[in-house]
């Protein structure tokens, strides 16, 4: 079966870092862009970033550009977000998704693969 899994979530201090990594299980990510979105609760899902699948562009969400960075190394099937410098509004759970029909899109409905989530928490 299809599938997405993200890995890399934790407890973290602001201002501290964390890589999230979304690794590819049944199919391969190479022609499939992959988006970033995270969930905090009693909020709706937002994206945070999104990589085409030739990795030549690159998107990120206002509240987090500059910040973090995003890539993906197709050879490991996986997809990485690189996350610095972080707040406490942050704190969410993180989902990495998958689409091969659109490219990158910062709507979730356009991603029909999506991961299990991981648990991004940052505090002091």
């Amino acid at each position: 079966q299809l599938q997405l899994v993200e890995s890399g979530g934790g407890l973290v201090q602001p201002g501290g870092s964390l890589r999230l990594s979304c690794t590819a299980s049944g199919f391969t990510l190479d022609y499939s862009a992959i988006g970033w979105f995270r969930q905090a609760p009693g909020k709706e899902r937002e994206g945070v970033s999104c990589i085409s699948s030739s990795g030549s562009i690159t998107n990120y969400a206002d509240s987090v550009k500059g910040r973090f960075t995003i890539s993906r190394d197709n050879a490991k099937n996986t997809v990485y977000l690189q996350m610095n410098s972080l707040k406490p509004e942050d704190t969410a759970v993180y989902y990495c998704a998958a689409n091969t029909l659109i490219g990158c899109s910062a709507y979730p409905s356009n991603y029909p693969y999506w991961g299990q989530g991981t648990q991004v928490t940052v505090s002091s």
